[in-house]
């Protein structure tokens, strides 16, 4: 992943469902081509094989399990992301958290496959305690804020500075993002500005009422 990057989470929302996910996700995939942004995709896991198909640029999972290939009805091992044509994953979203054990067993074999991993932490604590896994990149995201239309680096920025610096103390490998409320282009070069590489958002484009003109806003934060 390219950074500094906005991280589109589709989530499961009705707007991007089948086949209109497939349609926004190309219009998104355009933006980058228009502006040279770096712009990655998390979409339903329904609909994550079509749209890596579908585009060039990087598609995430918004999940993943530490189970292996086989008898696992219903869940998603890294090794089917890897095959659905993944770049990456999200874990530990504060809508579907995941155990310590777990993720101490996914976390590295998702980077024994050569997928990206952005683990999310709800608070500074939980930050600080995900970088002793070595994901790539930690996303900051306090979930009361999430779907919100407060954005953190407003709300909260000494959060997002603090987790900066205890991140970079903990594991100098681990990049930093953050997530909840973002939704203008201000909220975006604030982002950077407190010291992060990108940013987490979904509804402040996906539910937007023109998502590729929201997007193409945001995009103008990153310069």
């Amino acid at each position: 992943m390219r950074t500094p990057a906005i991280l589109l989470n589709f989530k499961t929302y009705p707007e991007i469902l089948g086949k209109k996910g497939w349609e926004l996700a190309k219009r998104f995939a355009a933006v980058e081509d228009d502006t040279g942004a770096s712009i990655v995709l998390a979409p339903p896991t329904s609909d994550l094989a079509h749209i890596a198909k579908l585009v060039h640029i990087p598609v995430f999972g918004q999940h993943v399990d530490a189970v292996e290939p086989g008898q696992t009805t219903g869940w998603t091992p890294p090794e089917a992301l890897l095959e659905a044509g993944a770049a990456g994953t999200l874990i530990n979203h504060s809508e579907r958290k995941v155990a310590w054990e777990e993720m101490a067993l996914s976390v590295p074999r998702c980077r024994r496959l050569g997928l990206e991993v952005i683990a999310c932490a709800d608070d500074i604590a939980e930050a600080e305690t995900l970088a002793k896994l070595s994901p790539e990149y930690i996303a900051i995201e306090p979930p009361e804020l999430i779907g919100g239309d407060v954005s953190v680096t407003t709300a909260k920025p000494d959060v997002i500075t603090k987790a900066v610096d205890r991140i970079r103390a903990a594991n100098p490998k681990v990049g930093v993002l953050c997530g909840a409320g973002v939704k203008t282009r201000k909220d975006v070069a604030k982002a950077l500005e407190l010291g992060t590489m990108g940013v987490l958002l979904s509804s402040g484009v996906v539910k937007a009422k023109d998502p590729e003109k929201a997007l193409r806003d945001l995009v103008k934060g990153l310069h």
